[in-house]
Parts: structure tokens; sequence; C-alpha cells
């Protein structure tokens, strides 16, 4: 079986033949520059202090590292999923990484706060390649290895936190917030030079357009979602405003979708958006997603609360970052074991297994974090739960994707995954900020035994979900579907 689909290349062609001589380098080469982009865009979690504390500035204005990198994430990511879908993908990449290498350089700069939320946007952007890497992959990758190196491509894109977190924790411990940046700055400029080396064109006969206007509404209603999920303090002090903004948000996007099912060249294809396995796969992502990011910020958060709070263990942002550890070590292992699992279970039950697996990450941790050790088997749990949920994330999606529209199904799903981060992200400080008596600096340690619930409710909804979409596939389904973009058996009459 070769894979060999319409928009490829005629076999025997010459040109093609440099490009499978060197496949072997290709696949490790998209795995690193998922993982840093992950990484260096992950870069301000644990530096917010000390860039409060090096610029002078508030720990909510300092936080804005963080959120600007998402919000700029989220809005690039589809825009580049569509222009990835096109004949100038590579060209694509490389001004992507060209924009994130810049950025790098202005968090490095001795500029003053402006400048490094402007450097900070600027490597948010580097997370839209991800859906990117995918569709290189799957173009020009063997139909095994592509299925191996796509999932473990969304397995890095989210472990990269806990890559880079304890490193730039060190490194801020030793030579300020500048030296951390500075790490960030190398390994951008080694991606940029392992994707002009190994990143090749794509096929021909591809053709993508950019539907500017829709990019710019979805841009406006993505960052009023982001920017209300991280303004707690909005919603308690101004719920007024918050309520308009939410409901200009809910507007914007309505618009956005409806132009999207008139236009002819289309961001995202809404159409394929609403196929019953899309949707529930990206249900399920969302869901999960809030859930998933949860659970890691109350087990860093609680990791960090010193002793005076009756509870936590007090660990420096360098010892919190090592918690990461088992949470990106056993993250990596089950997305090298899904392609395994993949061969006896469909991707739908590898979805509800997964979620199932989170939740018992949150059952753990609501009933045993009095040791530290405890906290890292949650946390080990955890990653191995989110390891086989985003391996198995692509095969769900890709299933019923033609190989030209790998980058922009990808892309949407990697959209609905930011929202759904940024929303657990808030859930928890919403909890916790219930739990937190007048006067108190720290909640209630029983807080966090309801948020840890909050985030088993979540999961169960995440498993069903996945269940339902199980049953709906009809016996004989084809696994290599997500490779060669062959629609599954039974799926035409749907």
């Amino acid at each position: 079986m070769t894979g060999r689909t319409p928009g490829d290349t005629p076999e025997g062609a010459p040109e093609r033949a440099p490009e499978r001589s060197d496949t072997r380098l290709l696949a490790p080469a998209l795995l690193f520059i998922a993982l840093v982009v992950a990484a260096v865009a992950s870069l301000g979690t644990p530096l917010i202090t000390s860039v409060a504390t090096t610029f002078h500035v508030s720990l909510d204005s300092a936080q804005w590292t963080l959120t600007v990198a998402l919000l700029s994430g989220a809005v690039a990511t589809p825009v580049l999923g569509r222009l990835g879908a096109g004949p100038h993908r590579r060209a694509t990449i490389l001004t992507t990484l060209a924009i994130v290498v810049v950025g790098s350089a202005l968090t490095v700069l001795p500029l003053p706060f402006a400048g490094l939320l402007i450097g900070r946007a600027a490597q948010g952007v580097g997370l839209g390649l991800t859906a990117l890497m995918m569709g290189v992959a799957r173009d020009h990758l063997p139909e095994e290895r592509g299925t191996a190196t796509i999932a473990l491509i969304s397995v890095v894109s989210i472990i990269g936190a806990g890559v880079g977190y304890p490193l730039t924790a060190l490194l801020a411990e030793i030579g300020g917030v500048r030296a951390a940046y500075g790490f960030g700055l190398f390994v951008t400029a080694v991606a940029f030079l392992t994707a002009w080396r190994s990143i090749p064109a794509a096929p021909e006969g591809r053709s993508a357009h950019v539907n500017v206007p829709g990019a710019l509404v979805l841009a406006g209603g993505l960052f009023l979602v982001l920017f209300l999920a991280g303004q707690r303090n909005l919603w308690s002090r101004h719920l007024t405003v918050a309520v308009i903004l939410a409901a200009a948000a809910v507007l914007l996007l309505c618009v956005w979708t409806a132009s999207e099912l008139r236009s002819k060249t289309p961001l995202v294809d809404v159409r394929a958006v609403r196929h019953p396995a899309v949707a529930s796969a990206n249900i399920a992502m969302f869901v999960g997603g809030i859930g998933m990011y949860l659970l890691l910020t109350l087990i860093t958060r609680y990791a960090q609360t010193p002793h005076s709070a009756g509870y936590g263990f007090g660990l420096t942002t360098f010892v919190a970052g090592l918690v990461l550890v088992p949470f990106s070590v056993l993250g990596f292992v089950a997305g090298k074991l899904a392609p395994r699992v993949r061969t006896l279970i469909d991707a739908p039950a590898l979805l509800a297994g997964s979620a199932v697996i989170v939740g018992g990450g949150f059952l753990l941790f609501a009933t045993a974090r009095s040791n530290l050790a405890e906290l890292l088997v949650a946390m080990g749990v955890l990653g191995f739960g989110v390891g086989s949920f985003s391996a198995a994330m692509p095969s769900v999606i890709l299933a019923v994707t033609p190989k030209s529209e790998t980058s922009s199904a990808m892309s949407f799903n990697y959209v609905v995954r930011s929202v759904g981060y940024s929303l657990g992200s808030a859930t928890g400080g919403l909890v916790l900020a219930t739990g937190t008596h007048t006067g108190h600096l720290f909640p209630d340690d029983h807080a966090y035994t309801t948020a840890a619930l909050v985030g088993i409710a979540a999961m169960t909804v995440t498993a069903l979900t996945a269940t339902a979409l199980a049953r709906r596939r009809p016996p004989g389904t084809d696994p290599t579907a997500a490779t060669t973009g062959a629609p599954s058996q039974g799926r035409s009459s749907r």
C-alpha cells in the first residue's frame, strides 16, 4: 500500500527522490520544531514573578507575558493552517519561525516592558506551526511512520511546557529573566536552521487563499474569548462590562461562521468541522482541555504554596518546575505507545480511555496530596493521560480529512484546545478564589478538592463524548486513514 493520493507527484518523478531519501531526518526535525515553539510560548509561566520584579510591574501585568503569547497563537493558528494548505507551506513555516526568532531577540534586548510584550506576542505566533508540521508529515512520510510522527507532534506540542519550565526557571534564578529568555532565542534560532535544511516544498497542485475579513473577525472573537477567560477581576468587579464583551465575542464568532459558510475560500472548512467525527473530537478537545489544564494548574500552584497556609510544600520556581518532569516523560511515553495501542482499539476509544486516566489523576489529587511523592504520581498520571489523548486526537480528525486540508483541520482543533486550556486555567483560579476567605492570601485546602471534583466532571463529559463517537463508527474502520487521507470504510454513507 503506497498511500499515494491524487495530489502526489506520480511515481518515478525525479523531483521526489531527494525528499524520499531525506525522510529519516524529517521526522526528528518536525518533532524538534513543534517542541521548540511549544516550549518557547510557555516561557512566560515560570518567569511571571521575575518579570514583575525586573520591570517593576504588577503580577497581573506580568501575567500578560503568558496571555499575549496564547492570544497571538490562537489568532495566528487558523491563518497559518490555511496558508499551510497551499503551495507556499515551506515559505510560511520559515517566515513564521523568523518572526519567532525576532520576537525572541526582543525579549532579550534591554527594552521596556512593552517591548517584552511585543516579543512574547511574536513568540506565540509559532504555536500555529504545530498543524503545519502534521501536514508535512502526512505528505512526505511513509504511512506507518507518518502516523507515529503525527501522534508525537501532537504530544510534544503539549509536553513542551514541562520541558522548558525547569530549565528556564533555573536560568532565571542564576542569571535573571534575560538569561532565561536568551535560552528561547537560542533554541528558536536552531529551529529556524533546522526548518531551512529539512522542510520540503508542498506537493504540486495545492492552492490556498486567505479570507482576510474572516480572519480579522475570527481574531476579534478569539481575542475577546481568551481575554475574558483570563480576567477574573473583570467578572467580579465589572460584571456588566464582562457580559457586554462576552456578547460581542459570541456575535463576532457567529458572524465569522456565517461568512465562512458563504465563502468560496473559507479560512476553516466549517462544513467539514460539522462532520460528526470532527465535531465530537473538537467537543472532547474543548472540555478535555479545560480539565487537563485545570489539573496542571492545581498541582503546580499547590506545590508552590508555602507551609504557612496550612498545606502545600513551599517549592521554589525551579523545584516546582521539576514537578512537571513526570508529566513530560510519561506524556512522551504514552505518545510512543499510542500507535501500537491503535492497532488494538479505535482512536475514539483511546480518547475515552485517556480521559478516564486523566480523571484518575484528578481523583488521586483530590484524595492524596499530603506529601510530594503523591503530587508527582498525580502529575505522572496526568501526563500519561494527556499524552495518549493528544496522540489519538489527530487520527480521529484526519480520518475524514483530505491530505490537502490537514493543516487547516488541525489548526482549528488547536484553536479549540487553546480556548479550553485558557478556560481551564480561569476555572481553577475562580474555584480557588471562591475558597479564599477575606483577608487571606491563599485558599483553604478544601478549595483544591472542590476544583478537583470539577475536573472529574469535565473528564467524565469528555469520556462520554468520545465513547459516543466510538459507538457511531462502523465496524471495519480503516486505521490507516489518518495518514492516507482516504475516508474510513462506511463513511461515505453519511
